[in-house]
């Protein structure tokens, strides 16, 4: 297997991003059929944010995976940096390969040199194969998270 690039997302990375989030078995919203217009003003917006990454991770040119990455400066922790990971997604056909584990790594490596404090992450109760893997990573399921759709 070769290794695991690891870069910000461009346009051009959009509709495969999405794909990668249909793959996904938790569906919350409605999802348009194509890229649509929100979704491309999405990308902009988050791309555009000095406190997001939008990563995606390639093996010989083609995208395997994708993270949204979220840097939050707290109060807590002496003023420390957290860093929020979402939207972790690897592609069907490359799941089981440690994919999910190099860019989960190289995460942390980036969190480690900005000096972030914490480095944390939600996942849907039904995960449990994404919660045996976050634990061998060494994360622990210390909160409980809580959300309300608005849509």
């Amino acid at each position: 297997m070769s290794s695991l690039l690891v870069r910000a997302a461009v346009e051009d990375d959009l509709a495969v991003i999405l794909g990668l989030t249909a793959e996904d078995s938790m569906h919350y919203f409605d999802e348009p059929a194509g890229v649509s217009t929100r979704q491309r003003a999405a990308f902009a917006e988050i791309i555009a944010d000095a406190h997001q990454d939008l990563l995606v991770g390639e093996i010989d040119g083609t995208v395997v995976c994708t993270a949204q990455v979220t840097w939050m400066r707290m109060l807590s922790a002496d003023g420390g940096l957290y860093c929020q990971v979402e939207a972790v997604r690897t592609a069907a056909a490359s799941r089981g390969r440690g994919i999910g584990g190099e860019l989960m790594a190289w995460i942390e490596a980036d969190a480690r040199r900005r000096g972030a404090a914490r480095l944390q992450l939600t996942s849907n109760r039904q995960r449990t194969r994404a919660h045996a893997f976050y634990g061998r990573l060494g994360y622990v399921a210390s909160h409980v998270g809580m959300k309300k759709n608005l849509l």
